[in-house]
């Protein structure tokens, strides 16, 4: 569902089903690339469900939503706690909004493991062997590795994998807009321009008759 405010926000809601949800975001997708052709000034996704996201998917989105006009700016709002494929979504935002008390995760995964083909090496036939898929780095983990390397660019995966992350931690990273920081510094730099003001404001104080007089005797 995509809904437009009066202030022309564009709101697009990305449910995250608790298991499968193939089909829903192939929908969704759909509808994402259509709403970002229409080069809104704001788009925000609602980030809404208990359910992991798929790396793929996540990919997939990342891929669309660098795709957008520059004229775009995306606010990703987190309504829910999220886990996997969901942080890197959420991470992309150019302004990201996460309920106080929601939390992110992301599983554990040696970063180091990987199937990819190297790009320097010259193929040959004789090199074709039988695959036992129960041998080789399962396609998902190896998207997953992807994605926690995308991940890895705002948050230190090393340290965050396996644990549950809160919002001060968000904070401490500069991913959330800190409100008491926020406030604290507007108040700091305003105090200087305030008094500078406020004293070229202020009358300056007149000279007595008496103590002009004074100052002529003397």
């Amino acid at each position: 569902m995509t809904k437009k405010s009066l202030k022309g926000l564009r709101v697009f809601q990305l449910n995250l089903p608790g298991y499968g949800g193939g089909a829903y975001y192939a929908d969704r997708i759909i509808a994402l690339e259509k709403a970002l052709a229409r080069k809104p000034r704001q788009f925000q996704i609602d980030l809404l469900g208990n359910g992991e996201m798929g790396a793929d998917w996540a990919l997939l989105i990342r891929s669309i939503l660098l795709r957008r006009s520059p004229r775009t700016r995306v606010i990703t709002n987190a309504r829910s706690s999220l886990q996997g494929g969901s942080v890197l979504v959420w991470l992309l935002g150019d302004q990201r909004i996460i309920r106080n008390d929601a939390r992110i995760f992301f599983r554990r995964v040696d970063m180091t493991e990987s199937n990819d083909a190297d790009v320097n090496w010259v193929w040959k036939e004789s090199d074709l062997k039988y695959v036992d898929s129960y041998s080789e780095t399962d396609p998902e983990d190896s998207d997953y590795i992807k994605m926690l390397h995308l991940i890895n660019e705002f948050l230190p995966v090393k340290e965050l994998s396996g644990k549950v992350v809160n919002v001060p931690v968000l904070r401490q990273f500069g991913l959330v807009e800190n409100e008491k920081l926020d406030r604290f510094l507007a108040a700091v730099f305003r105090q200087p321009k305030e008094s500078a003001e406020h004293s070229s404001s202020e009358p300056k104080p007149k000279r007595t008759r008496a103590s002009a007089k004074a100052s002529q005797t003397k």
